[in-house]
Order: structure tokens, then sequence, then C-alpha cells
């Protein structure tokens, strides 16, 4: 019966998901300009898509690692690397510099940096704390304020001119992506899924425990080696192909696990995906219809993130 109603929800976010993408898509469209109308908003809808895939899968696999639904991997401190690494860039090679106005050079460096980082710290940070949840998040707080202390303090002895150019770097945005960047990083998305999705039925497994996986058959720590490296992919490409958004995973998980009421990790991995680029796609209409580009779709979605974590963060307390 649950199934059967999951089902009917999964079909329901798919009619809604292309109704929303058909609106934003069509909304003011200008036939005087279609041709240059109709490609740009096309390709913000598949950068969503791909952003949205992205955060919402890597979101699904870390909180079943860690086994705790106020985690996210950007939780962990990704947001203030990259956006250490872009003020690295202008602090030392000024905003002329190619690794800043090269989107192609940016997007290798940022990403290759950021999956390096993140490996690094989830293997070592997840071996140190014995997968201590508590210990895990408090490091990463640690790791995300230290390295964007760093940065505001650079960003304090640079130019004005570069600061602005800078200020660009800080807040996720779908205008004028390199179309190019885009094809590339759905590529590595789509490569990353097909990986998930061939085994996706050992992550119910995986959110048993441990003691429980590998009595089930399960090469524990070899599948959490490699779920580590396709999330810290994951949450690299989407970061350095349009910026930081720091509370989208934690939204739109948790908000699948209270739709679906289930644990099977079919209907969450899909569902929240459904759900990452619906908030993705109402978000952008937001800032480009309402606000006028006058605020960031980042800061709109970490506002309703940021409070929903601390309502999370209450019900966990009560507990």
């Amino acid at each position: 019966m649950l199934d059967r109603k999951n089902n009917r929800l999964l079909i329901v976010l798919s009619i809604l998901t292309l109704v929303i993408g058909g609106c934003y898509i069509l909304y003011q469209l200008n036939f005087d300009i279609l041709f240059y109308q109709l490609p740009s908003r096309l390709n913000r809808v598949v950068t969503m898509i791909i952003v949205g895939t992205a955060i919402a899968i890597s979101t699904v696999i870390f909180q079943t690692i860690t086994r705790n639904r106020i985690l996210t991997p950007s939780i962990m401190g990704l947001d203030s690397v990259y956006l250490f690494i872009q003020t690295v860039i202008v602090f030392i090679g000024g905003a002329q510099s190619i690794l800043l106005m090269n989107d192609f050079v940016n997007y290798i460096a940022s990403m290759l940096i950021l999956v390096l980082f993140t490996v690094l710290v989830f293997r070592y940070l997840f071996k140190f704390t014995g997968s201590h949840v508590f210990l895990l998040l408090l490091i990463g707080i640690i790791l995300g304020t230290f390295f964007s202390s760093l940065s505001s303090f650079m960003q304090m002895l640079i130019n004005p001119d570069d600061f602005l150019i800078l200020q660009s770097s800080m807040f996720a945005s779908f205008n004028a992506i390199n179309e190019s960047l885009i094809w590339i990083t759905g590529g590595v998305v789509l490569l990353m899924l097909v990986i998930v999705l061939k085994d996706f039925h050992s992550l119910d497994v995986i959110a048993l425990g441990r003691d429980h996986a590998v009595n089930l058959g399960v090469n524990y720590d070899r599948k959490i080696s490699q779920l580590l490296l396709i999330i810290a992919v994951l949450v690299s490409v989407a970061t350095a192909l349009v910026g930081p958004i720091m509370f989208l995973g934690l939204l739109v998980v948790n908000l699948a696990h209270e739709m679906f009421r289930t644990f099977k990790h079919r209907y969450l991995l899909i569902g929240s995906t459904l759900i990452a680029v619906i908030t993705l796609l109402l978000g952008q209409m937001l800032t480009q219809y309402v606000f006028k580009q006058a605020v960031e779709i980042s800061v709109i979605i970490n506002l309703a993130g940021g409070i929903y974590f601390i309502i999370l963060m209450l019900k966990e307390s009560r507990r």
C-alpha cells in the first residue's frame, strides 16, 4: 500500500516538474528575440536539472552513510573551500587572472581542488571520528569557519574593483553558464548516477549500520570509500559550475523523507531529485520574475533551508 502511494507521488512530482519547467521556459517569452531567449532558458533548465540531481543524490548518500538527517556534504565546509579557492585566485593573480576569467580553466581547477579536499577530509575524518556524527559535524563546521575566515581576511586586502568581480563567485547563479561546461558536468553527473543506480539496493543495507551491512554480505569499507568518492565528485562539479548552495540538499532530502515516509532509496533518490529541480525552478522564477535579478537564487534557498535546519535541530534536541 505504501509503495503504491509513493509510486503515485513520484508521478505527481514528475508531472509537477514538467509543468513548472514549461512555465519557466514559456513565461513572458518574447518571440522577437526567440533565437536568444529560448536557448538561454533551456540551458538554465538543463543546468538546474544537473545541479539538482547532483546535490540531491550526494546528500541522500551522505545522510545514509552518517545515518543522520541534519548532515549534508555542504555543512562539512565545501562552500567555504570553494569561496577560498576563488579568493586565493584573485588575491594572488588579480581579477584578470586566467584562472578567474577563463570559465573552463576556473571550472577544472575548482573541481579538482574540491574533489581532492573532499576525498581527503571525508576519508580521514571518518577514520578519526569513527563515524561519530556530532564530532564529524563539529570538525566540519570548524573547517568551514577556518576557510571562511581566511577568505574574509584576504578579501579585506584586495582592492575594491577586484572584490566586485570576486563577489559574483560568492553566490550561486544560473545566469550566463558556459554551455560546454553544462554538458561536461552533465556527463560526469550521469556517470556517477549510473554507478549509484547500478547497486542502489546496497544503500538500503548500509542504512542499517556497519554490523548489519557486513552480516548481509556488503563489503562495507570498500563500498563506503566508493560512495564518498561519488559524493565528492557530485558536490564538487555542481559547486564549480554554479557556485555554493549550502542548504539545498538538506531541504530537499528532508522534504522527501517527510513526503515518502520510507527508507527505500529508490524512492528517496528519485523523489529528492525531483524536489530539488522543482525548488531550483521556483527559486529561479522568484529571482528572475519577482525580484528582477536583485536577489540571487542561493540567498532564497539558503534562507528557506537555514530556517528548516533550525527546525530540524530543535526537533532532534527534543528526542
